[in-house]
């Protein structure tokens, strides 16, 4: 006959409760719950900010968006020749979507490729390098930028532009100008793709070094070339990535003002004149050469300029988010 031993308190059939302690993972849970408002109260915040910034323009660019086109001629607020909004905006959406199109047409192959070479073909320590040279190109100021593209890309690259004004001008719709001293929408053009290249090539590398060993081995394994295992493995994981990268660097050549503004200022602008106005320009960079002088109604105008701005930069940000989403959808669909 074998017997249990049970505690002398114990009554039979029960069990004592278990005693209710204050152990590690009750303060983790506590710290997460905290932790959990900070971040809803971060992103909050973002949302408030930027709701912020869409009211003030709204209700500073209202007066220039309502004004007739008599009190904005008589009362300075558009500049000499111009009667209504539209034609003094216009041309500057025209001109900040033209220049940040063609930086960005310029930009993506060459990042692409360098990011490829970091990733896939450089040795590591060449690699780490170039990934190092590129991240310090990120930090230069856009001033130097500005100060290089005027003083040392504009004199070189001018006799291009003549070039390929040349080349454009048997097409009946485009009425090309260009100026002998390079300063010019393609050069800042030029110079924008530049800047963007490091966003670009840091985001895509970053993608590439993500795609999954197994998929590479895999290529390789049936025999495909390093190119092909490129085009066929790491190509099609990484191009919502590369997607996200060129909508970075569109948001920056979206916005860039002083490297644009140092290059355009002086001179006869290069322009494609689809619209009917005097210099092509962008609408950062028109912002920053008008504001310091204006007042009254002007000051309104150049605020209804920088909505422009603002709406542009957000659908293009809104199109590029729902282009990665649908094709995050369509792999996982595959």
């Amino acid at each position: 006959m074998t017997t249990t031993d049970s505690p002398p308190d114990a009554k039979p059939g029960r069990l004592k409760p278990p005693t209710r302690r204050r152990n590690h993972g009750d303060t983790e849970r506590g710290f997460s719950r905290v932790f959990r408002w900070i971040t809803t109260g971060s992103g909050a915040f973002l949302l408030l900010v930027l709701a912020a910034v869409a009211v003030f323009l709204i209700a500073r660019g209202l007066p220039a968006l309502t004004a007739s086109p008599e009190e904005l001629s008589g009362k300075g607020g558009l500049p000499t020749g111009m009667n209504s909004l539209w034609d003094l905006v216009g041309p500057l959406v025209f001109g900040t979507l033209l220049a940040a199109a063609m930086a960005l047409l310029l930009a993506t192959p060459v990042a692409i490729g360098i990011a490829l070479f970091i990733s896939h073909y450089a040795p590591r320590r060449a690699a780490s390098v170039i990934g190092y040279v590129i991240d310090l190109l990120a930090a230069i100021p856009s001033v130097v930028f500005g100060l290089w593209g005027g003083r040392t890309l504009a004199p070189i690259i001018s006799d291009v532009w003549v070039w390929i004004a040349g080349v454009l001008d048997f097409l009946p719709f485009w009425t090309v100008n260009v100026t002998n001293t390079g300063r010019s929408l393609a050069t800042a053009s030029v110079v924008l793709a530049v800047m963007v290249l490091p966003i670009i090539t840091a985001v895509s590398r970053e993608v590439f070094l993500q795609t999954p060993t197994l998929h590479e081995e895999a290529a390789l394994a049936l025999g495909a070339t390093r190119w092909e295992m490129i085009r066929t493995a790491v190509l099609p994981f990484g191009r919502s990535g590369v997607i996200s990268a060129a909508m970075l660097g569109l948001g920056r050549a979206l916005g860039e003002t002083m490297a644009v503004l140092m290059i355009l200022s002086p001179g006869i602008l290069y322009s494609f004149q689809i619209f009917d106005s005097g210099q092509q320009q962008t609408i950062a960079a028109f912002i920053a050469s008008r504001f310091a002088e204006a007042s009254g109604l002007a000051v309104n105008v150049l605020i209804a300029t920088g909505l422009a701005l603002f709406v542009i930069t957000m659908v293009v940000n809104m199109g590029a988010r729902a282009i990665v989403a649908r094709r995050k959808e369509f792999s996982g669909a595959n």
